[in-house]
């Protein structure tokens, strides 16, 4: 599930690091790239709990066979798009189908592992998607320079078809060829502690999704680096979303172990989150490259805080049969934030103006903790007592 959530994001995340140079060909500006990355967004919100359901119910052997090899089939046809249109209508494919990525790790975590290993599990899994950010630059620009974009996207989608061959040969295992059961529990869409979970997550990572598809822009036209430079320091940022994962998932399971509550762990790595987030609003005044890469950095390790703790929060609640919805529902709102905000960050992008985007993309973490921290409480509306005044 690590390797597959890799490949993932080396998919989505292709077009962030070539886009300078479709844009030289295609004519695109910030504004229609920032459209087309909402195309990916709102396609991949609506595919995450839609894919959590169906796991939850079909199980990660059918269901992932399904949605690698649709969202492999969308990626390569990226080598065919020519415009906003095109791009549009790939992107929009290619995210529904990814919307699977993360409510199968999830599921397959808890299909396959038992409780004192699980949030290593989650760790590990997750971790494919900041990895992928990693390697894109080094996998995508040198074939890019030398045969091309759209041979870029040929290859990386064809990756995904090797690991269906793989995946099936994996699920002759009874724990993932199973069909889970879905276990009753107190899961209810209008629970208040549903909006923490998914305000947390969402406002936590808006700085994932800004640095992710806006740096390589900002970074061109700002230390007007190329494109063969950029693919030098693009991976240096989702280091820092890597190292997170891993130091935030074992920062909370060692205050559990300690006795605190799983509430109490993530409420005291939120609210770190939410200091180390405020950095990001100064990084336009940062004129080093080295230092602003750090910054950048820095702004994805404290994502890393977000998610784990935010998944670690859900789980804690509502329990393990609901797995692939509550990671649909997390990556999902993510993914609508995602799409409300790139065609705003890459219209102040077209108009230089580029403090306010990196002061909004800062202040978003700080407004999901006071959610989280307001509605975390007992829920609103519990089963079978929707109509029970407080």
């Amino acid at each position: 599930m690590m390797l597959v959530s890799t490949i993932s994001y080396i998919d989505r995340n292709a077009i962030a690091v070539l886009i300078p140079t479709i844009q030289k060909e295609t004519g695109l500006t910030g504004r229609e790239y920032g459209w087309i990355v909402a195309a990916f967004s709102y396609a991949y919100m609506l595919g995450n709990p839609l894919w959590g359901m169906l796991l939850d119910r079909l199980g990660v052997k059918k269901g992932m066979t399904l949605a690698v090899a649709g969202w492999s089939i969308a990626s390569a046809l990226h080598g065919m798009a020519g415009g906003l249109l095109s791009f549009g209508i790939l992107r929009t494919g290619l995210g529904f189908c990814e919307g699977a990525t993360f409510p199968g790790s999830l599921r397959t975590v808890m299909q396959t592992l038992g409780p004192e290993r699980r949030s290593r599990g989650i760790a590990l899994s997750y971790s494919g998607g900041s990895l992928g950010a990693i390697l894109t630059p080094f996998i995508v620009t040198p074939i890019a320079l030398a045969y091309g974009w759209r041979m870029a996207f040929w290859i990386t989608g064809g990756a995904g078809i090797l690991w269906l061959i793989w995946w099936w040969a994996l699920c002759e295992r009874p724990d993932l060829a199973m069909t889970p059961k879905v276990e009753a529990t107190d899961f209810v869409w209008r629970d208040r502690r549903v909006i923490a979970f998914v305000s947390a997550y969402a406002l936590g990572a808006v700085p994932l999704g800004f640095i992710l598809y806006m740096a390589g822009l900002y970074l061109s036209q700002v230390f007007h680096l190329s494109q063969r430079e950029l693919g030098t320091v693009l991976w240096i940022p989702p280091l820092g979303w890597e190292c997170g994962y891993f130091f935030w998932g074992w920062w909370i399971d060692r205050l559990v172990k300690r006795g605190t509550s799983v509430e109490e762990a993530c409420r005291r790595a939120f609210l770190i989150g939410v200091f180390l987030s405020l950095p990001l609003a100064m990084a336009p005044t940062i004129t080093s490259l080295p230092w602003f890469m750090a910054e950048l950095f820095l702004a994805m390790f404290v994502t890393g805080n977000f998610i784990v703790g935010g998944i670690a929060y859900a789980t804690s609640v509502f329990g393990n049969g609901r797995a692939g919805l509550i990671a649909g529902l997390g990556a999902g709102s993510f993914s609508a934030l995602t799409a409300i905000t790139a065609p705003i960050f890459g219209g102040y992008f077209d108009q230089k103006n580029y403090e306010f985007a990196f002061w909004v993309a800062a202040a978003c973490p700080v407004c999901g903790f006071a959610l989280w921290y307001w509605l975390r409480g007992e829920p609103e509306f519990a089963s079978g007592k929707a109509d029970t005044p407080r």
